[in-house]
């Protein structure tokens, strides 16, 4: 376990809001006072979440109770999804105002024409995913998947991590055969050899990995960067940018908790999903430093490089625009809403991707107390 000293603390909050002012066009001076001087946004009545059980963030805060501490007027509602196209059908037809989705369902959701807009994102997680075969399957390499079957969600994270290693195997999309299954489905042709392979994210990939030991044939390593997106019904953003805000703050919280304290993480997360405390701790090493962030160029062009992929192989019935339906307030959010106590522990250093969007005032109390 990670130790942080309340002087490491101090240091680390004031980076972040010095991030954060950066990441919404503010000075330091200007986020602090603005936050403080911001009149306070009506919390909406309603939070209804959508979180798979890869979301680590989501899952600390829906564990600690840590929304309905922050909204004790809205009424919070979790929602659990097997993976992203189910929880953006939820979201685009108004069963949810939140949720977190990997880099291929809003694409999808977006070329059919869902009213739903990209509000943060968390910095890749390239090792978190992987096209696994059996340990004895004489496929080698990713060339040798050609005319083999394949399982995958479709519309997953996974669907462009295969898309790009055919790619790199220097196959069309026609040599293999998808084969378009749900997680856990997926897993059981996998393990009785239904399919020849299978390409999944954590943790179910942690979980076959400790269970039966497959043979990685790729991760996203060079291949996709796993994004994970935080979207929202469009009339939610618009109309609550101060609560979009105070969401990304205690989400890079609990992320700091996760990095500070991780043997309380494992433990949260464990007994939330049923897994195994082993198969949660695998796949949380295999997750970087995680606060959340508004989404910056670099991130947007990341995800229209997944459209056009999709678009090229026929995938998507249209060409979209992914910088369209990205979130961008009129004004930078403040969190104006009453806070929590901290959850502890530190967070990511300024200049790496998915800096927290959090508000200074927090923040710097925050950092006294630590002092």
């Amino acid at each position: 376990m990670n130790t942080v000293t309340p002087l490491q603390l101090r240091r680390r909050f004031l980076k972040i809001v010095a991030t954060t002012a950066s990441l919404w066009g503010l000075g330091l001076k200007g986020a602090i006072a603005q936050s403080a001087t911001a009149k306070s946004e009506k919390a909406p009545e309603q939070l209804r979440i959508g979180y798979q059980k890869s979301a680590v963030n989501l899952v600390v805060l829906k564990q600690k109770s840590v929304l309905e501490k922050r909204f004790p007027t809205t009424k919070i509602t979790w929602a659990e999804f097997p993976a992203g196209p189910q929880l953006l059908e939820a979201l685009s037809v108004g069963s949810l105002e939140f949720g977190l989705t990997g880099d291929s369902p809003p694409v999808f959701a977006q070329a059919a024409g869902k009213d739903l807009v990209y509000v943060g994102v968390e910095p890749p997680k390239p090792d978190s995913s992987a096209i696994l075969v059996l340990g004895d399957s004489p496929i080698r390499s990713l060339a040798e998947l050609k005319g083999k079957k394949i399982a995958l969600q479709k519309g997953s994270s996974a669907h462009y991590l295969l898309v790009r290693a055919v790619d790199k195997a220097g196959l069309k999309w026609d040599d293999i055969q998808p084969i378009y299954l749900a997680p856990a489905d997926a897993r059981a042709a996998f393990e009785r050899k239904s399919v020849d392979a299978w390409a999944i994210w954590d943790p179910f990939y942690a979980a076959i990995e400790l269970a039966i030991k497959p043979r990685v044939l790729a991760t996203g390593r060079d291949l996709s960067s796993n994004n994970s997106f935080y979207l929202a019904s469009r009339s939610f953003a618009t109309q609550h940018a101060q609560t979009l805000a105070a969401l990304f703050e205690e989400l890079s919280r609990a992320d700091a908790l996760v990095q500070s304290d991780r043997k309380q993480a494992i433990k949260l997360v464990s007994d939330f999903s049923g897994l195994d405390a082993g198969v949660v701790s695998l796949f949380i090493q295999r997750r970087p430093v995680s606060p959340v962030g508004p989404l910056n160029a670099a991130a947007v062009a990341d995800q229209q490089r997944v459209a056009d992929a999709f678009l090229r192989l026929g995938l998507i019935p249209r060409a979209v625009k992914v910088a369209d339906i990205v979130w961008k307030p009129e004004i930078p959010p403040r969190s104006g809403l009453a806070a929590t106590s901290p959850q502890g522990g530190g967070h990511q250093q300024p200049g790496e991707a998915g800096s927290a969007a959090v508000t200074g005032t927090r923040l710097a109390s925050a950092s006294k107390r630590s002092s």
